[in-house]
């Protein structure tokens, strides 16, 4: 793995502790030879973590659009600094030049890059890891909302064995390069942790529902001849 995409945030008026974080990140990831690509800015957490990398003697590949560009937000220290003209664009390039993604704790912006990347993943667009600097729970209510949607059926619970989710960005980062590629399919059927069992529609453990997640540690279902065949995780 070769370059990680950061998603962060760009506010200055944060708790010092978030500055921190990433001055972490980009330290761990300047020591693993790990270039980093964000969008390009030079304030706030973005700010932090690009410049901690390129002065901990790492590369920094930036990508920023012309509006915040011309509102003097770019950080002139990258080694790159690609200037395009949506955030669309942005996105696309960000997500294009990762090998794996990690969100430290931002708002609005790094939550549509988080849940667009996740989406992808879930649909087999890319089998690129995912984590989640949890810095003091920062992203618990992120992630109770994904378990609600999961108790609600929106959500499928192998969604969780995308993310690599942590409180300290060097356990993220560790998270992402160790992680193993495995294919899945659009209803999050995992083809690499899985073992297959049939049980009757009316069995002890039922009744079980076609289509209907009986507990999470199911991870899809699907009925063949009066019976439902379950694949489950292998623990």
């Amino acid at each position: 793995m070769k370059r990680i995409t950061v998603y962060c945030s760009s506010s200055t008026s944060l708790d010092p502790k978030f500055f921190t974080a990433a001055t972490q990140l980009g330290q761990a990831m300047a020591s693993r030879s790990i270039e980093l690509v964000y969008g390009g800015g030079g304030i706030g957490l973005m700010g932090e973590v690009a410049r901690t990398v390129k002065r901990s003697g790492g590369r920094v590949h930036g990508i920023i659009t012309k509006r915040l560009l011309a509102l003097e937000q770019g950080y002139d220290g990258c080694d790159e600094l690609v200037v395009v003209d949506t955030m669309s664009e942005r996105k696309r390039l960000m997500a294009q030049h990762g090998d794996a993604f990690i969100a430290l704790p931002g708002g609005l912006g790094t939550f549509e890059e988080f849940f667009e990347v996740l989406v992808q993943r879930q649909v087999g667009e890319h089998r690129k890891p995912i984590g989640l600097v949890n810095l003091g729970g920062y992203y618990d209510p992120l992630i109770t909302l994904i378990d609600h949607g999961i108790e609600h059926r929106f959500i499928k619970p192998a969604v969780h064995d995308l993310l690599h989710v942590h409180e300290k960005p060097e356990d993220v980062l560790d998270g992402v390069l160790k992680a193993t590629p495995f294919d899945i399919d659009p209803d999050l059927r995992t083809t690499h942790e899985m073992a297959v069992a049939t049980v009757p529609i009316d069995s002890p453990i039922g009744p079980i529902e076609p289509g209907y997640v009986a507990a999470q540690r199911f991870l899809w279902e699907a009925t063949v001849d009066g019976e439902v065949v379950i694949s489950a995780r292998v623990n």
